[in-house]
């Protein structure tokens, strides 16, 4: 039986050392603060994928074939669906996110940038399945995970979301994904640790969140924000770190962190290009055509059955 919101987090925070899902940044703040870094100097996936796309976007289009319905995981703003949906000219777009204010808000604004698209909003968490309105046709499916989203996973569960999304589409189907590829670690992390500070805002309003969904009295002052490269793993980290002794408590529960303690926040795996689609085979996707920037700092995939 999968858990509730409620233990999934309580769950989380009381392990050692403590864990919050990424997925949890995602309120109305957390949306709109993640939508502020993508335009960050230090910030490159979104810009670089940008520019890919609007290099590659007609050769993509060509190579995903015939697309009836393009179906966006995480969708946040749309913005890159929108300039997905140029280049492919669906009859359907489906946007699922976590955040459900904030996705219907922007596929209003999707609907009314492409006229006659029949665009829809789900609103769910994609890690626990994905439900599409009944009347979605199964052929002709385009599943889009864009800015290397796919990276925050650990990669058995990247797989189990990969193995999802291959259940998404038919097999004339297809994926269409981002990775953000290995590179020099000072450009990595800078890039999660700006220097205007939006990133730590990022990272330190999941708090404020969850004292709403779960009661608890989490304060922001008492928490700072530790980003760094993980060699051995590929991974950029995020954390919040205890700056005193803390006492955090919740209905029916409660946590002691001592200073400098962490709660373990976000991953961000960079996955070489040869390691990703041997995990895309895993998943049942035969076939890998990549798109990469001209630095090789970004790639864009294709994944058919």
């Amino acid at each position: 039986m999968p858990l509730t919101r409620h233990s999934d987090i309580t769950d989380g925070l009381i392990q050692r050392p403590a864990r919050i899902s990424p997925k949890y940044f995602y309120d109305q703040k957390g949306s709109r603060l993640f939508e502020a870094i993508t335009r960050l100097p230090e910030y490159y996936p979104t810009r670089t994928e940008n520019a890919l796309m609007q290099t590659h976007g007609a050769d993509i289009a060509r190579a995903a074939g015939a697309v009836r319905t393009v179906i966006e995981l995480g969708a946040g703003n749309c913005e890159k669906a929108r300039a997905l949906c140029g280049w492919v000219r669906p009859a359907c777009f489906v946007g699922v996110d976590i955040s459900a204010d904030y996705l219907q808000q922007a596929v209003q604004r999707l609907r009314e940038q492409v006229p006659g698209l029949d665009a829809r909003a789900v609103a769910g968490d994609m890690t626990q399945g994905v439900v599409l309105p009944p009347d979605i046709p199964a052929e002709g499916r385009l599943v889009f995970y864009p800015g290397s989203s796919i990276g925050n996973f650990d990669p058995p569960h990247a797989l189990d979301l990969l193995r999802h999304m291959r259940g998404l589409i038919d097999n004339d189907g297809g994926l269409l994904i981002g990775i953000d590829l290995p590179k020099d670690v000072a450009l990595l992390e800078a890039a999660y640790d700006d220097a205007a500070g939006v990133t730590a805002a990022f990272n330190l309003n999941v708090l404020a969140h969850l004292n709403r969904l779960i009661g608890s009295d989490f304060v922001e002052d008492q928490w700072g924000h530790r980003a760094f490269f993980n060699d051995e793993h590929s991974r950029i980290e995020m954390h919040l770190e205890a700056l005193e002794p803390i006492r955090v408590r919740w209905p029916a529960g409660e946590r002691r962190f001592a200073a400098g303690e962490r709660i373990h926040t976000e991953n961000s795996y960079k996955y070489p290009l040869p390691a990703f689609t041997a995990l895309l085979a895993q998943a049942g996707f035969s076939r890998a055509q990549a798109w990469t920037d001209g630095q090789a700092w970004f790639a864009t995939v294709l994944a058919l059955p």
